[in-house]
């Protein structure tokens, strides 16, 4: 369990360390903002393809030969991400040229790193017997939590101007930490031969499992029918996670960039991974404490997470964007860090007590394409938005979460109904 646990932390915050220094590294460029944005777009396009591909090859190929897959595309992509992007610091390749390389070499984790985590769920599920899988795939999901407070906290740390890397640093650090990982996982990984009945199944962009429970057996025998996303038992909660899941983008997007904004760092972008880093780490200990703390302390269900969340989340901006100084930046993106990390378990677990257990499989895989589709362009959208007028930008995050406020408390169902349906 600790390999696979790694699997996940090394990936999660290697992402995160990335996304603290990306803004610097755009400012040092010289490119505009948005840009830096759709850089992300193309990779996580390729993640909800090839997600379900990799999902569906882990029941044939083995669960362990996906994890060694992903991991090696986490490794080449980190590597060749901080290679493009020292070209282009050095002077060695044109910001454009780099920018395109940088794009580049983050699609192979977009299209191979998305082979690991759903590995990592069918394992653990397979070898596992059903009364204590839940709690195994849930100590496996905290792992990509633990990871995005851990890669913000290190990022500072591994920009090694001594070393001639400079804000290259991380992706360097993080392509040899992985390349650990991966040794210790093909050296001390037991087979992966099921001793359970178990599929992959795709997980979202971010890497996080994205059910708990989507690794169970269906207990309903025979094939169940295809699921779309206009199904109407999921209907109310795709378009929740739909509009939610933009508004977070949209949020993760444009923070780093405020951060260099209000603190004067545009002139002295090497100096901004820092605070970036801390307003990051803030967001990702309030996620783990909605997560970990408020769900199950208040035994919150699917309707009231999501709208308790989306509420939390839609104040959190306000902050967000009225904040001067980096305290209030770190507070502001807290406070809708919380919120979204209520809002997404609930959208998650009504999505999945919406159908049978038959048909779980389908249902994560429509989980994972919607969080995969929110970081195809909102985050740009977001970042062009505040490069025209920040207003623009923070206000139609609100928008989105107060549209998701009123559908939701029409539309979505009880959770006593939800629990009766379960049972």
């Amino acid at each position: 369990m600790a390999l696979l646990f790694t699997v996940m932390l090394v990936t999660a915050a290697g992402n995160t360390a990335m996304q603290s220094v990306m803004p610097s590294i755009g400012t040092a460029l010289q490119v505009d903002d948005v840009w830096i944005s759709l850089a992300y777009s193309w990779s996580a396009l390729l993640w909800v393809v090839c997600a379900p591909f990799w999902a569906r090859r882990s029941d044939k190929r083995g669960r362990k030969a996906m994890m060694a897959l992903g991991l090696v595309g986490f490794i080449v992509s980190m590597l060749l991400c901080g290679l493009a992007l020292y070209a282009g610091l050095s002077g060695w390749l044109t910001a454009v040229w780099a920018l395109i390389a940088f794009a580049a070499a983050r699609s192979l984790y977009g299209g191979f790193g998305s082979a690991a985590p759903p590995a990592v769920q069918a394992y653990v599920a397979s070898r596992t017997p059903r009364a204590q899988r839940t709690q195994a795939l849930s100590l496996i999901a905290s792992s990509f939590g633990l990871g995005t407070v851990i890669g913000p906290a290190l990022a500072p740390l591994m920009v090694l101007p001594f070393l001639g890397f400079g804000l290259t640093g991380p992706f360097i650090c993080f392509a040899a930490i992985g390349l650990g990982a991966l040794i210790v996982l093909r050296w001390r990984l037991p087979n992966d031969e099921p001793q359970y009945a178990a599929r992959g199944q795709a997980v979202a962009y971010s890497g996080a499992p994205s059910d708990p429970q989507g690794g169970l057996e269906p207990e309903e025998a025979g094939e169940p029918p295809r699921l779309g996303w206009l199904d109407p038992r999921l209907r109310p909660w795709v378009f929740a996670g739909f509009f939610g899941g933009h508004a977070q983008a949209m949020v993760l997007g444009i923070a780093g960039f405020l951060v260099l904004d209000r603190l004067g760092l545009r002139d002295t972008p090497a100096e901004g991974a820092g605070p970036v880093g801390l307003v990051l780490m803030s967001g990702a200990i309030a996620t783990l404490l909605a997560q970990w703390g408020l769900i199950p302390r208040f035994d919150l269900g699917p309707r009231a997470a999501t709208l308790w969340g989306i509420v939390t989340a839609a104040l959190g901006t306000v902050v967000l964007a009225v904040a001067s100084d980096l305290h209030a930046i770190a507070l502001g993106y807290a406070i809708a860090s919380l919120g979204f990390g209520l809002f997404r378990p609930g959208t998650t677990a009504g999505t999945s007590l919406a159908v049978t257990r038959a048909e779980q499989g389908q249902a994560s895989g429509i989980v994972a394409s919607l969080a995969g589709a929110s970081y195809i362009y909102a985050p740009a959208l977001g970042v062009w938005l505040y490069g025209r007028s920040e207003w623009l930008g923070f206000g139609l995050i609100v928008v989105l979460c107060l549209v998701v406020l009123v559908h939701g408390w029409f539309r979505l169902q009880a959770d006593r109904d939800l629990t009766k349906e379960r049972s």
